[in-house]
């Protein structure tokens, strides 16, 4: 039976120099077990020995682009976990109200389905007109995806059943069109939406935010990056703003002398020092 191809943890680090070489992007920080299983996966996939992989980095710009795709977590749906957006409807954008104006930002929003369901709460609640949602990731392929706002319409079946969970007064067909297999997000819910592309692991802080999420991606990080990126994310929120994790992240007992826990269940967290 033949060997799949997979690559060691050195040759993974001399991978990630060539990267940072190349293109000014790169996955130090990452969790090296969960990074050696997604490039091992993608090498056996394009049945590429580690020389052909990074003969395919240095010279073909486009198939870096699918790989770092490929690597880089993009799983996501509408209003995905119910009861953490409920929790927000009723813990979190209350308080939104006494801030004259919002921004919100969701770090590594893949291809923005997240970053919509955010905006739908804040139509909901009467608060779209004075908050402006900022959608960052490091991959520029799943940002044209939610720039265009345009999903598959089978998908928005799941998303439908997630969003009624939510405790939701409406449909979620009065919020995109559908035309034959797909479903276009409407206009007013783009007016106020920014996508563009942000590196966690190198780039800093560019605003000030009142709301922060960014759910299910800091568990692919190793520890030092996790403490490097709830940093930046301290440093990006305006006081007594508000910090959203995923179920699987939490903040260590160090930084939760700078949050208050809001709901501990959903991982929501108010700055507060």
């Amino acid at each position: 039976m033949e060997k799949l191809p997979e690559i060691t943890y050195e040759e993974l680090d001399r991978l990630n120099t060539l990267i940072d070489n190349i293109y000014g992007s790169h996955f130090t920080g990452y969790s090296p077990a969960s990074l050696k299983r997604r490039v091992s996966r993608i090498m056996q996939l394009h049945k590429l020995s580690v020389f052909e992989l990074r003969d395919r980095l240095t010279n073909n710009p486009v198939f870096f682009q699918q790989f770092l795709k490929d690597v880089t977590v993009n799983v996501t749906e509408m209003f995905r976990d119910p009861a953490f957006y409920k929790t927000l409807k009723e813990e979190v954008i209350p308080y939104m109200e006494s801030f004259p104006k919002i921004k919100v930002w969701h770090a590594g929003c893949s291809t923005g389905e997240e970053l919509y369901s955010f905006a739908i709460l804040f139509k909901e609640a009467n608060l779209y007109h004075r908050s402006f949602f900022y959608g960052t990731d490091i991959n520029a392929d799943v940002l044209e995806q939610a720039k265009d706002g345009i999903y598959e319409l089978q998908k928005m079946k799941i998303n439908a059943e997630n969003y009624t969970q939510t405790g939701a007064p409406n449909t979620l067909s009065d919020y995109y069109t559908a035309k034959y297999e797909a479903a276009s997000i409407h206009h007013a819910l783009k007016e106020n939406v920014f996508f563009s592309t942000h590196n966690l692991v190198t780039d800093g802080v560019f605003n000030e935010f009142q709301l922060i999420s960014c759910r299910n991606v800091l568990i692919y990080f190793n520890l030092e990056l996790q403490l490097k990126v709830i940093d930046l994310f301290y440093q990006s929120l305006a006081n007594f703003g508000f910090l959203c994790l995923g179920a699987k992240e939490t903040l260590r007992n160090e930084d939760l002398k700078r949050f208050k826990i809001v709901d501990k269940k959903n991982r929501i967290y108010q700055k507060i020092a």
